[in-house]
């Protein structure tokens, strides 16, 4: 893993630059290996976890297999399509000169010209170069046809999102919509500076919070506990599934576990420099752990509360990893290579099912068991059993869910609608898609009187394990707003104020029209006369209650504060988990966006402890 010294490494084929910018518009055809051969990718050195791995095994200090995609729009920064390094110190108050981009060797360059490689770690450019190539391999890990197969929005306006890795002083980093940054602090332990943009763990992480704000925006509008800790999962989730696709760790994986990864390991430890130096304990949070719903379901600590998913994707992880050995005949290095490869497809394609608000952990568990329907419909390995027996295990769903794989039913069915719309039509423009759904709001239970908004339409490719193409499948996101009114003293300073409760659902279907998913959030008010229009009425009304006992709830809990800012940028020690504002005469209710990496399970009531997002 440590030959390589220079990241401009020869290639097969030279092409021209026309030749180059023809092959690239082609790529989506191409394997990686061939685009590697022809010059579209670029190896980059970064660290393989973080420098004190870096430091403890040499043999995993620099990640060999770290080839980005190029692009013909490289500049300085480094500066690409979907990111921009801005190097701004708000402490200081200086910008770092950025990264030079050398297009004639693709390779990136310090101020006084040198390569920024293993070599030359020392230079703040290296670290703008470092985080960036990180991203820009996560961005590719969840928009490639094993995820979502599909462009990914961000969670704001506008199609870079900014990347500041010297953001100042401070145990912290984060994700921020109303920047549209990722920030990255530093801070010293004796004569030692550490760096979170250099915690490959810390920046998937907060990438993850990146990408499920810009598929699912209005989760950040939320009281609920679980959803905040969805968002953890889904930090965590990123760091653990992207970790495993290198070569030279899962070899080190095989050597540590011995083949079984339900022994403690490097796989299961998130930002071991940062949690040996903040907290003076080897990792922040254990993917491996016997967490249940029932220990987490009442508290409101996101972080805690998330263990219990992340623990339940990890023991299909470690049952995929033995069955691959012990059904398949599989080499340990080969299990873990297909293990990582179908826990890709099984964690990241159930996103486009989910609905567009108040995500809960037993929502994502449907969602997966369903994304397996879709691409394995037969299931002859009994993949479905095994995931619904380790979610009902984790109380995650209920045991009655068990009956409903055994229940013979189509997989694909169609809508039953007042009025057919082609589904190339519908997902032609916004307009269209409204127009869709206004036309069906009776059958698709959304009241005569909301108006409903069109919060994504995209469409996506996604493919399965044996790379086999799955039909093409549109997604379609809608919302409405039902005014809640906050009224009882539980509300305290809130009380007699108005806030909305957001509703909606997620239809996924296929070219043909036919539905792969329909996810649903329903309001309180009435949609229609029929018996079904009045069960879903009446869960819209379960909804709203448990809406409202949420909020008196982490009112209580003194978790809801006002908009956070600090002096020159800078985040405050004691941030809000939940925020508040006034918007269009109501108030809105917000997750920060400063969210702690620091463990949070001390923190029980009132302020955090904790001042890390993740």
């Amino acid at each position: 893993m440590g030959k390589r010294t220079d990241p401009v490494a020869p290639r097969a084929v030279k092409l021209t630059a026309g030749e180059r910018l023809g092959v690239y518009a082609a790529r989506r055809f191409i394997s990686h290996t061939v685009e590697e051969k022809l010059n579209l990718r670029i190896p980059v050195d970064v660290y393989f976890q973080d420098p004190l791995v870096a430091l403890e095994n040499p043999e995993l200090a620099f990640d060999a297999n770290c080839l980005v995609p190029w692009e013909p729009g490289l500049a300085d920064g480094p500066t690409s399509a979907r990111f921009a390094v801005v190097d701004y110190d708000a402490h200081t108050e200086t910008l770092a000169a950025p990264a030079r981009w050398d297009r004639d060797n693709d390779r990136f360059l310090d101020p006084d010209g040198a390569p920024l490689n293993r070599n030359n770690t020392k230079p703040l450019q290296f670290h703008q170069v470092n985080v960036w190539a990180i991203l820009q391999r996560a961005l590719e890990f969840f928009e490639g046809g094993p995820g979502l197969g599909r462009r990914i929005p961000w969670g704001f306006d506008g199609n870079r999102l900014i990347v500041v890795p010297h953001a100042g002083p401070g145990e912290n980093a984060y994700y921020d919509r109303k920047s549209k940054s990722l920030q990255f602090y530093y801070f010293n332990r004796g004569a030692e500076r550490i760096y979170t943009c250099l915690s490959t763990d810390i920046v998937h992480h907060e990438f993850g919070h990146a990408v499920l704000d810009g598929i699912r925006p209005h989760y950040m509008e939320s009281v609920l506990p679980e959803t905040a800790a969805f968002h953890e999962f889904m930090g965590d989730l990123t760091a653990i599934l992207i970790s495993l696709r290198n070569t030279a760790f899962r070899q080190r994986l095989i050597e540590e576990t011995k083949g079984d990864l339900s022994k403690e390991s490097t796989l299961s430890r998130v930002a071991e420099q940062f949690g040996k130096n903040v907290q003076d304990r080897p990792y922040l949070r254990s993917a491996r752990n016997d967490r249940k719903m029932k220990d987490v379901a009442t508290g409101q600590r996101p972080h805690y509360m998330s263990e219990a998913l992340t623990g339940a994707m990890f023991d299909i992880l470690i049952r995929l990893s033995k069955y691959y050995v012990a059904e398949r005949e599989r080499t340990v290095p080969q299990a873990f290579w297909n293990t990582i490869q179908r826990m890709q497809y099984m964690a990241i394609q159930p996103l486009d099912l989910l609905a567009p608000v108040d995500i809960t952990f037993s929502d994502y568990a449907q969602a997966v068991l369903r994304a397996e329907e879709i691409a394995n419909p037969t299931d002859p390995d009994k993949y479905r059993r095994m995931m619904a027996d380790i979610f009902i295990d984790r109380g995650i769903l209920d045991a009655s869910y068990r009956a409903q794989l055994d229940k013979p039913r189509q997989v694909f069915e169609r809508l039953d609608l007042d009025v057919f719309h082609d589904v190339d039509v519908l997902a032609g423009s916004r307009p269209d898609a409204y127009r869709f759904l206004d036309d069906n709001r009776r059958k698709l239970f959304i009241p005569w009187n909301v108006d409903v908004t069109i919060s994504d339409l995209s469409s996506a490719q996604k493919l399965t394990r044996e790379a086999r193409r799955l039909p093409q499948q549109v997604i379609l996101q809608y919302v409405w707003r039902e005014d809640v009114l906050l009224e009882g003293p539980q509300f305290e300073r809130f009380e007699g104020q108005t806030t909305s409760l957001l509703c909606g659902g997620t239809l996924a279907m296929n070219e043909n029209g036919e539905i792969l998913q329909w996810a649903r959030k329903p309001g309180a008010l009435p949609s229609g006369q029929s018996d079904e229009s009045r069960e879903e009425q009446a869960r819209g009304v379960e909804r709203r209650n448990a809406f409202l006992q949420a909020v008196a709830r982490r009112i209580r809990a003194g978790r809801i504060g006002h908009e956070i800012g600090g002096e020159k940028g800078l985040v405050p020690t004691a941030i809000p988990p939940i925020t508040s504002r006034i918007a269009n005469g109501g108030v809105v209710f917000e997750l920060s966006p400063h969210f702690g990496v620091h463990d949070d399970r001390d923190d029980e009531l009132g302020g955090r402890v904790w001042q890390i997002s993740s």
